[in-house]
Parts: structure tokens; sequence; C-alpha cells
């Protein structure tokens, strides 16, 4: 079989572990990103550019068997003129859809997955008849644009809608029904362009200041998690999906509420890494590049935990028995995702002592 070229829009750290999962499959991946500097181009071949210009984006897809993405925000009107070139996976329009909350949600709700009520803003006159319409607490966001808790307001009582807007109000915003939840869990699927499915176990998800803290897997619930495949494979199916998609959710009152969708390889799902037999980077691209898709069966109990804005003791951590350490290669920063480390614990009844000694390691990271 010959090799194998991936092209990726975007080289941080998703687009860096892409690209070692795909040297044991014979998989060349070539980036596109405005830095040398970044942590894909620390581990595969870069051209240096805006992620939109389309001279650069015509020939990354000229050199690439198959094009995906690490980064999300790029328009569709971008990738529409490389679909002549090359494969773009996922579908153009899995990304439109994930960019727009209000898309997202509108697609969630055709498909009959619960969402929570929520409202397209467009003034401070609407945001006050939405709050009065759907209650309050409310969250109001920007429909385009926002990541690990940005672009986000918590409102609590009516008092804080002049400082809500002075905090973020234009026009595109959604303002959403807070959701008093048990958990926060994610799905992670993988579709191939024939249709096969495969679907990694529940990630249970805890967040500070909107990022992403840390996560425990499988969380082991059994109709949630048949619950969470059928909503997934909903939207895989409907938008005739290929790659791995991931589906956060609030777990309210014993039912799951979807949050939003990532057409793209997970932070939750960063404990498949050692955790599974096949992780989902090598599974995007598996299904990306027509391969069968792998195994997604869990080897045990795993924590994953993030590193934010300074990386801790090297030596401290890899003393820790069954750690594995991920450093991005990235410049610290406050808030930034500078790596992350797995704890595996393979007993079934270690599920307890995984979390355990994520929370430990919180303390120090």
């Amino acid at each position: 079989m010959k090799s194998l070229r991936v092209g990726i829009v975007g080289a941080g750290q998703l687009g860096r572990m892409l690209a070692l999962a795909g040297y044991p499959l014979g998989v060349h991946c070539l980036f596109l990103d405005r830095s040398a500097g970044t942590p894909g181009a620390q581990v595969a071949p870069t051209l240096l550019g805006d992620l939109e210009d389309a001279a650069r984006l015509a020939e990354l897809a000229s050199r690439s068997d198959v094009l995906t993405f690490d980064w999300e925000n790029i328009s569709g009107a971008a990738l529409k003129p490389l679909e002549t070139i090359t494969r773009v996976r996922p579908p153009r329009a899995a990304l439109e859809v994930s960019q727009d909350r209000l898309a997202e949600k509108a697609l969630f709700a055709k498909l009959k997955i619960p969402v929570a009520a929520h409202a397209a803003v467009e003034s401070k006159q609407e945001l006050l008849a939405a709050t009065r319409k759907i209650g309050l607490p409310g969250v109001l966001k920007t429909r385009r644009l926002g990541y690990d808790g940005k672009g986000q307001f918590v409102l609590r009582e009516a008092a804080q809608i002049d400082e809500a807007w002075d905090a973020i109000g234009a026009a595109g915003l959604i303002y959403e029904k807070f959701q008093r939840f048990s958990r926060e869990v994610s799905l992670v699927g993988v579709r191939s362009a024939a249709g096969e499915t495969v679907f990694y176990p529940l990630s249970a998800n805890t967040h500070g200041g909107g990022i992403l803290r840390y996560s425990v897997a499988p969380f082991a619930h059994a109709s949630l998690e048949r619950t969470a495949r059928l909503y997934s494979k909903r939207v895989m199916n409907a938008l005739d999906y290929v790659g791995v998609l991931c589906i956060e959710f609030f777990v309210v009152d014993g039912r799951l509420i979807a949050n939003e969708m990532a057409p793209r390889v997970h932070n939750s799902g960063h404990w498949t890494i050692e955790g599974c037999v096949t992780s989902q980077f090598e599974n995007h691209l598996r299904a990306i590049c027509d391969m069968p898709l792998g195994s997604t069966r869990a080897l045990g109990h795993t924590a994953m935990i993030n590193f934010l804005g300074k990386m801790p003791d090297l030596e401290r951590l890899l003393a820790i028995d069954g750690l594995a350490f991920h450093d991005y290669g990235k410049e610290p920063r406050p808030g930034r995702k500078l790596g992350h480390c797995t704890i595996l614990r393979r007993q079934s009844r270690d599920r307890n002592l995984a979390l355990a000694e994520a929370l430990r390691l919180i303390e120090w990271a």
C-alpha cells in the first residue's frame, strides 16, 4: 500500500497528535499554519501562510490525498474550492453547522435531540425579552467563535443585563437557559465513508472557567451511553459524516441535554491514546483515509488531566506508575493548554483510584 498524504489546516496540539498517530500507519501529514513554531510543525512539515489564504489552501489540497483540520473556525467558503481538488473530511456542512450555536441547536432539535431552551439575540432589547421568556439564570453567548469559555456571560439576575451587554453585546448572540446538571459528559464517535460507526465509552468531564480541567473514562452508565450513541449516530448520518465527531452533553435529571458538537478530535478524548486499543487520533485518520476502523475498547479506567498555563514538575509526575506525559511544545501563557497526562488503571475496581489520582494531580498541575 502506498503512503497516504493527509493535509491538515491548523498545526496545534490536535494536529500534532494526528501526525504522531499517522506515522505507524504510513500516513504522512502536511500542515498549513501561520507559524513555524506550532506544536504540529515540530513533528511534520508545514506550509506557512494564513489559514484562509486561497493559494496556500489550494497548494495544501493539491499535495494531499485527503484534507482535514484541527482549526474549526476556517470558513466553509474557504474550503469549498478545495473540494474539486481533493476530499475534505469531515464534510464542510458539519463544520459550518458547528460554527453557529443557533444552527447547531436547530440541527439537534430537527433530529429530536434535546437542547436547552434558547433564543437568538440581536440587541439589548431582545436579550431582555429572552430573559423574560426563557427565565433566569441563563447564559449569553456569541453564536460564533466562542471556545474554552470565551464569549460567554452567565446572567443570574435581571440587574446584570447591562453588564452582560457591555461585556459581549453585539449582533449574533444566543441566550440559553442555564442547565443545573449533575454531570458533564462527552461522546466521541467515528464514522467511515461507508457508514461504519464506532463509539468510545462516555467520558465524565470537569471544567474550570470554561476550560476542560480533567476527564475520567469510561463513565459507566448503560442507558445514557445508549442514548448518546443514538443521538450521535443521528447527527453523523444526517451530515454524511466522515471522521471523529464529539458531542458534549449535560446530564440533567437523569437525561441528556446536548450542549455542542466538535467536528474533529477533541480534548475530552485524549484519554483514548493510552486508554483504548485505538486512539481517537488514529481512528480519525483511519476513517478519512478509508481504512478499517480500529477497536474502541477501553483498557481500564483512565484519568486525563490538562496542564493549563504552566507545565508541572516532569520528574515528579514520571515517578507515578501508569502515568503518560504529553508536552505540546507551546510557550506558557495564562490559561493556555500546554500539555496533558493520563493515568491508566486496568482493573475495574480502579475507577475511583484513577479519579482520586486525577484530583491529587490537579493540585500539582
